[in-house]
């Protein structure tokens, strides 16, 4: 069923103007690259907080800054994902490492929306910075996030160039 959903897609209009277009695809690539470079380079630092680096710039400040570019570029990198998975469908369905990248994907999302949901910024800010104890919960994510994300970047460069 999946690979008849991808030959459809494939066939389509959308996927025809990207393969076909000299300029459209660099640009949808272009853009998931920085949508990825927005995702990671938000995420790492805000990641190697919760692991202790930095501890005397509050939680709730860097989140402040961070969050929302990890957001844009999350968003980028989805949108502009979808965009190139319609150029090849048939060929990414069929790719074994397209499904590690996907899960990977969706566990880091989850991830981030747990972490984000259990952590509580704004009262880790009261305290001095310095003293804030991050539970081992979190820092266990942070690291699981840092790990997940390095994974799905790897992964999608290798079916990128398979």
């Amino acid at each position: 069923m999946l690979e008849s959903i991808a030959q459809v897609v494939q066939a389509g209009a959308l996927s025809q103007t990207l393969r076909g277009s000299i300029w459209l695809y660099p640009l949808v690539n272009t853009t998931h690259i920085v949508g990825i470079a927005l995702l990671f380079g938000a995420i790492v630092p805000l990641d190697l907080r919760l692991l202790g680096r930095w501890r005397t710039v509050p939680l709730a400040d860097l989140s402040r800054v961070l969050v929302p570019m990890a957001m844009i570029g999350l968003l980028l990198a989805i949108g502009s994902g979808v965009l190139l998975f319609a150029t090849r469908p048939v060929d990414y369905v069929a790719e074994p490492l397209f499904l590690v990248k996907f899960t990977m994907l969706v566990v880091a999302i989850a991830n981030a929306l747990a972490l984000r949901r259990a952590s509580s910024w704004r009262l880790l800010s009261v305290a001095h910075p310095a003293a804030q104890a991050i539970p081992i919960r979190w820092r266990i994510a942070a690291a699981v996030s840092i790990a997940l994300w390095l994974g799905v970047i790897a992964i999608g460069r290798l079916i990128a160039y398979r």
